[in-house]
């Protein structure tokens, strides 16, 4: 005979609204995201007006270019069909030089394409976004045993490898990635290039100083730029054995 208080317990959660599910909710519950969201929310919301979205349903996607230290942020409502370039956010400081992250320590910001994994409300930076590195093509070509980790975007103003772009500019793109997140876009694309010289026309200056690994490595992600300058449409991107990327068809 099932105990009358479980089966009250059991009652409750089937007539109560749950809000297990809802990441936004959860997010809100924090002390820096509730004040993100007091701070810059009108202010997104505005900035999305501005590219006919106005029902908070959209696609994110994040592009970052090294050299001339900028994340580019792109959205796509629901009823469109390409990407439209939101606004810029300029790094706060940098890290290391051109050139993919391949070991712990060595201070460099990965270059590759990668995905948001992780929301830090708490963070040590005031709020952070955690992308996948390393990834499959980042274990195959990296160090064996210690590729390093814990790559972020976040507040403050100091990095060993991560995109800082102070606590005032995280804020707003932390609500982008849990107003997208809680929408069902459980994959924020995030891609990193060496710099805009990945265009054809400066793409010879930027590899003349180069070894031909890194220029083998720097032309195998130019594909998967080249499409979504071409198309406003993230690549479908995957990596062979060998640690190369490759567009699925």
């Amino acid at each position: 005979m099932i105990n009358i208080s479980i089966f009250l317990s059991l009652l409750l959660l089937m007539v109560i609204p749950q809000d297990n599910n809802d990441f936004k909710n959860r997010q809100l519950k924090y002390t820096r995201v509730k004040s993100a969201y007091a701070e810059k929310r009108q202010t997104i919301k505005s900035l999305l007006s501005t590219k006919g979205i106005s029902d908070d349903k959209f696609l994110l996607f994040i592009r970052i270019f090294k050299k001339e230290e900028v994340m580019e942020v792109w959205v796509k409502g629901s009823h469109h069909h390409r990407y439209q370039h939101l606004k810029d956010y300029k790094f706060c400081a940098n890290s290391g030089r051109l050139g993919p992250k391949r070991k712990s320590g060595d201070r460099q910001i990965p270059e590759g394409f990668y995905f948001i994994d992780r929301f830090n409300p708490v963070s040590n930076f005031h709020l952070s976004l955690g992308i996948n590195y390393p990834n499959r093509s980042d274990k195959t070509l990296g160090h064996k045993e210690n590729p390093g980790g814990d790559i972020f975007l976040h507040g403050g103003c100091a990095t060993i490898g991560c995109v800082p772009i102070t606590d005032d500019k995280i804020k707003g793109l932390y609500i982008l990635a849990v107003e997208a997140k809680n929408n069902g876009q459980n994959k924020i694309p995030v891609h990193i290039f060496p710099g805009r010289a990945i265009k054809e026309a400066q793409w010879r200056k930027l590899s003349a100083s180069a070894d031909d690994g890194l220029v083998h490595f720097w032309k195998n992600l130019k594909p998967g730029y080249d499409h979504f300058e071409k198309n406003r449409q993230i690549p479908g991107i995957k990596v062979k054995q060998n640690g190369d990327y490759y567009m699925a068809e």
